[in-house]
């Protein structure tokens, strides 16, 4: 008997699982894809509408891992009134360039149709269904049960063997909530139709730099003026256009610095030493900031010595690594640190404390399930910021647009330290905040902090949550903080009442309490190489059975 495999959300998650399933050559089996929206292949981050033409991708090339062809190999390929169109310079097509979003979309949907016709050349039964959006899931003993709702509106049921919800962000499909309060920055059209006037985004990162890139190029245009650099230009009757950014701190995040890849091994704080703490079977993080702390002079002496770190416990470190940045101006701090990115980039110059945080976030990542409730408020709080802020760093041209935007006089950044608040229901729309003893009124505000960890409330199947098998990770939490939900190491739900491979969750905002730093392509291909390899062996088994089962029949 032919088993079965659902795919539930069509994006880069599916894509990585589904070739890496494919590159282990197994039996054939009926695979059936369910996607929302009307094309398969592209995933809400890299979608038209979504995201405005002029959003770059967070990621370089060099970084995105190979499918059917490499991105670079796929650009090289196509025309070039295509890549005109898509927003890039033929000539000047690289293996750490940024792209825009929509290029990447163009690109997955392209592998998505390769990936297919190698399933079917293979024997594999095809079946996608867009258009279609799965409200609901059961778990019975010998298959999991999908309802389904087609573009009709009509709810039908589809039994699988295996089953794998890869649903990617989660964000309302209408941001504005209450009149000029938008609680996501996309889809980007929405933003669209927002007149000049003053506007607040909560966030200074890269979601709050899509917000203001898309408000930007509604009421302007950014002209790049060769060896003068960038400019923007507000369109005429704009005057009242401005936007304020606002963090705690105040950051702006920094330019994409230069780094050898792939990454060089650690040689203190290490996988290996991780493993060896969490089976110490005492407390982690600690121990782990004191390994970190030993990597980080070993790399970098000067910067050691200059932070005094050494000495300096985790909360300490925090309030350390950014205090320079803190006290000075966020543009100015931009100027120079984009100007120093360049210079590295031209003579392939790599920070060594840079470098050395950002290989371990990874390793470090392997303690966070193993936290008890204090140390993983302590870790979010002091710890997990260093390292967002030292990979999340974004494309050179987006420094360079925020800089135009301020020198323009339409843009600021506003520290709104701690004790800050948001009155979002007032009776003429917007929002105000109250922070530092000031109140600024938006009559637009746009949430743009990014994904949160979700609980399982928020879970999207409901029989899942009454049936036991999905639940929150950490019952009794720190209020306020979320730890997503219960599953193990290989992305099945911890539960006894479901068989270990019928399903795997690989939706992302249900897995950010445990696996903190797995927003991104990366991420994607990582997550679906471990669920590849249990799905490949699920379907020899089932071969295995089967034929040991025919050969006692005729042994009969």
């Amino acid at each position: 008997m032919t088993r079965s495999i659902a795919f539930v959300g069509a994006g880069p998650t599916t894509i990585y699982t589904l070739h890496a399933l494919l590159d282990q050559s197994p039996p054939p089996f009926a695979l059936t894809i369910f996607e929302e929206q009307p094309t398969a292949g592209r995933g809400t981050p890299y979608r038209p509408g979504w995201n405005d033409p002029a959003m770059l991708s967070n990621i370089a090339s060099i970084e995105i891992p190979a499918l059917e062809t490499t991105l670079i190999d796929w650009l090289r390929a196509q025309p070039a009134s295509r890549l005109v169109a898509l927003g890039i310079d033929p000539e000047e097509i690289g293996e750490r360039t940024f792209y825009p979003r929509l290029a990447l979309g163009d690109f997955f949907t392209d592998q998505f149709q390769a990936l297919l016709e190698r399933a079917k050349a293979r024997g594999i039964s095809v079946d996608v269904r867009t258009r279609c959006r799965v409200v609901d899931a059961v778990s019975e003993p010998d298959a999991m049960v999908l309802s389904v709702r087609s573009r009709s509106g009509t709810i039908s049921e589809a039994r699988f063997d295996h089953v794998v919800l890869a649903t990617g962000h989660q964000w309302p499909e209408n941001p504005e909530v209450r009149p000029g309060y938008y609680l996501s920055p996309w889809p980007a059209s929405a933003l669209a139709d927002i007149v000049p006037t003053r506007i607040g985004i909560r966030g200074t990162s890269l979601s709050a730099i899509d917000a203001a890139v898309a408000l930007a190029v509604s009421h302007g245009a950014f002209v790049d003026d060769g060896g003068a650099g960038l400019r923007y230009e507000p369109a005429a009757g704009t005057e009242a256009f401005h936007m304020t950014m606002m963090s705690r701190k105040g950051l702006l995040p920094e330019a994409d610095f230069f780094a050898p890849l792939p990454y060089e091994p650690l040689s203190i704080c290490t996988p290996e030493a991780m493993e060896a703490l969490i089976t110490a079977d005492g407390l982690l993080l600690d121990p782990a900031f004191a390994l970190f702390k030993q990597e980080l002079i070993a790399a970098d002496p000067d910067y050691a010595a200059r932070t005094g770190i050494a000495r300096l416990e985790l909360e300490d470190f925090c309030e350390t690594y950014f205090a320079d940045r803190a006290e000075a101006d966020p543009f100015a701090w931009a100027e120079a640190n984009l100007a120093e990115a360049r210079h590295n980039y031209e003579t392939e110059h790599t920070v060594p404390w840079r470098y050395a945080i950002l290989r371990m976030h990874e390793v470090l990542a392997l303690i966070v399930p193993h936290l008890d409730t204090e140390e993983y408020r302590r870790f979010a709080k002091h710890f997990k910021p260093v390292f967002v802020d030292d990979y999340a760093t974004v494309p050179h041209e987006s420094i360079e647009r925020m800089i135009a935007l301020h020198r323009a006089g339409k843009l600021d950044v506003l520290a709104i330290g701690d004790d800050y608040r948001i009155d979002s229901h007032r009776p003429e729309g917007g929002a105000l905040v109250m922070a530092q003893g000031e109140r600024h009124a938006f009559p637009v505000f746009i949430e743009a902090t990014g994904q949160r960890p979700l609980q399982a409330k928020s879970f999207p199947f409901p029989s899942l949550l009454q049936q036991g098998i999905v639940r929150d990770a950490a019952p009794g939490a720190a209020p306020g903080i979320s730890r997503g939900i219960a599953i193990d190491d290989l992305f099945h739900p911890v539960s006894d009442d479901i068989p270990e491979d019928q399903l795997f969750c690989l939706s992302l905002p249900f897995l950010l309490g445990r696996h903190p730093f797995i927003q991104g392509i990366t991420s994607s291909h990582e997550m679906g190489l471990v669920v590849a390899e249990q799905l490949a062996a699920a379907l020899a088994s089932d071969r295995s059975a089967a034929r040991h089962s025919d050969e006692g029949e005729i042994a009969a």
